[in-house]
């Protein structure tokens, strides 16, 4: 009979611990709205400094992609052993558009930095534009296209060594890729002696 009494004693004693614990489950009032002002405060504070991750991230991603395309045009020119040109287009012909409506690389036959499919040029790759607010320019030899030459040099029509730099800009950060005279080229990631327009 002791048995049977302790039994319910224990039995009794778990009934009062569930209970106990479906009381006293789940947050206060008081935690929740304090645990909602921390990750407030803790967006606040992240959030800017996250979108100037993304926009050094995009300025970095579309200036390896414009390197990335003159490395294409340099590399076919000695593969090829024919001059081969980038211009600023629409995907259709050279235009004097802007770099951020998009570029092609074609071979250039009669080495006049214009596409002439008459002549046998062929279309190499088409790059897309960039995002709108996003510009591309060129400066002086680099205004209108970029050419290197079958020995992978970067030249003018004229045969002058081609030299210049491009400007890549986004809400007033600037990327610059600077040609030197043998085609290589460099990255200035905050170029202080420029500014980008607002």
């Amino acid at each position: 009979m002791v048995v049977v009494i302790r039994s319910r004693i224990d039995h009794r004693l778990l009934l009062k611990d569930q209970k106990a614990m479906k009381r006293y489950a789940g947050f206060t009032l008081i935690e929740l709205i304090i645990t909602v002002a921390i990750a407030a405060i803790v967006l606040a504070i992240g959030i800017p400094s996250f979108k100037e991750t993304i926009l050094q991230n995009r300025l970095t991603t579309y200036t390896n992609q414009l390197i990335g395309a003159l490395n294409l045009a340099r590399s076919e020119a000695i593969k090829r052993g024919v001059r081969v040109t980038l211009c600023p287009s629409n995907g259709a012909d050279c235009e004097a558009i802007g770099y951020e409506k998009g570029w092609i690389v074609f071979s250039d036959l009669n080495n006049n930095a214009k596409l002439d499919t008459a002549n046998g040029e062929i279309i190499i790759r088409i790059f897309e534009k960039m995002p709108d607010g996003m510009t591309l320019t060129g400066n002086g030899n680099v205004d209108t296209y970029i050419s290197y030459t079958g020995d992978g040099v970067s030249r003018l029509n004229g045969g002058a060594f081609q030299i210049g730099t491009l400007t890549l800009c986004k809400d007033g950060k600037a990327r610059q890729i600077i040609l030197s005279s043998p085609g290589r080229l460099r990255v200035e990631t905050n170029p202080t002696s420029f500014s980008c327009p607002s």
